[in-house]
């Protein structure tokens, strides 16, 4: 063979493994498709941004997550069983809605369960926290870690709520989930289940009185704006749970596993430190609008109003261990 050619050759050799190396490169390479019901610039959508920039860096760009904000992919109910069957590859979710599918995941959402916000974080970041994601997986999906969600308290247009005569009868708003309907009927008001995004409607209309949220939800969403009296019940402090799918999940390497792993875990911290800046921003914002904050109110009542809820719930064995631990940790 004439020199030339030979170097053709050569060169035609080295080309043709340089683009079968990018075939099967791009072959696992991947986009995944997350959702979110919060808006573009929340705490929990700007983390799991966080998080695609470390995966995307940790897989030499292979790998990147792709967020679709504002309910873009669905209400939660709806997200969740896209994720379980593969058609969205991550969801952030609030931990109440996922006890329909997961008994043990149900206790993080009884009221009062958790002394402080530290020990709710004691608890999530030990034993107890890694055994309530492990049970998400015969569900179709993969617990990857938690996210801050704040107390939750009760807002409403009607009037200020100092004690439990104040709430009854009023038209609250709760999540898709049986244990919060319970919560509302046992101070005496009327739950009335509505996804997140047809809450504004329902109080500007009258469907609602009121509903319960912490405080960056309280505000970003405007139902400040038509729901002025804001009352610190903190009755629950239901973290968000970041899932995987399943399907998506068995897709990846166990090396791969360990990189989405480790940067959703990052992303937590990343979001937690957000957390209280947002929500002293939307406390202040709500009370620059002349909103009546109640701060100072008896618990006791309404902790007490409760114990129908845990009997109920402490027949079954798993939450009863569960809730016993939850409160034995320090």
């Amino acid at each position: 063979m004439a020199p030339a050619l030979h170097k053709f050759a050569g060169l035609c050799a080295s080309l043709a493994v340089a683009i079968g190396g990018l075939m099967a490169f791009g072959a696992h390479a991947r986009e995944f498709r997350a959702a979110d019901t919060q808006v573009a610039d929340y705490p929990t959508v700007q983390a799991v941004e966080f998080m695609s920039r470390l995966v995307a860096e940790r897989t030499q760009g292979r790998h990147r997550i792709i967020v679709f904000h504002s309910r873009q992919l669905g209400e939660e109910k709806e997200t969740i069983e896209q994720t379980r069957v593969g058609a969205i590859d991550i969801d952030r979710i609030n931990a109440a809605p996922l006890s329909a599918i997961s008994p043990e995941i149900e206790a993080l959402g009884l009221p009062f369960l958790f002394r402080s916000n530290d020990h709710m974080w004691s608890v999530l970041h030990g034993a107890v926290g890694a055994e309530i994601l492990d049970s998400l997986r015969p569900h179709g999906l993969i617990g990857l870690t938690y996210y801050e969600s704040g107390a939750r308290s009760i807002y409403n247009s009607v009037r200020p709520i100092r004690t439990l005569a104040d709430v009854k009868g009023l038209r609250i708003r709760v999540q898709q989930s049986e244990l919060q309907k319970a919560m509302i009927r046992a101070i005496g008001a009327e739950p009335i289940a509505l996804s997140y995004g047809q809450v504004m409607t329902g109080l500007s209309t009258g469907i609602l009185d009121g509903a319960e949220n912490n405080w960056p939800s309280y505000v970003t969403t405007n139902h400040y704006k038509v729901a002025r009296h804001y009352t610190l019940t903190e009755h629950t402090m239901i973290p968000e749970v970041l899932v995987m799918s399943r399907k998506a999940w068995d897709a990846l390497s166990p090396e791969d596993q360990k990189i989405f792993k480790d940067a959703a875990r990052e992303s937590s911290n990343y979001m937690n430190l957000q957390w209280r800046a947002w929500e002293e921003r939307a406390r202040e914002e709500a009370r620059s609008a002349g909103n009546q904050i109640i701060e100072q109110i008896d618990r006791a009542p309404f902790e007490a109003a409760m114990k129908p809820i845990y009997d109920e719930a402490m027949r079954n064995p798993s939450v009863r261990e569960l809730v016993e631990r939850i409160r034995a940790v320090k």
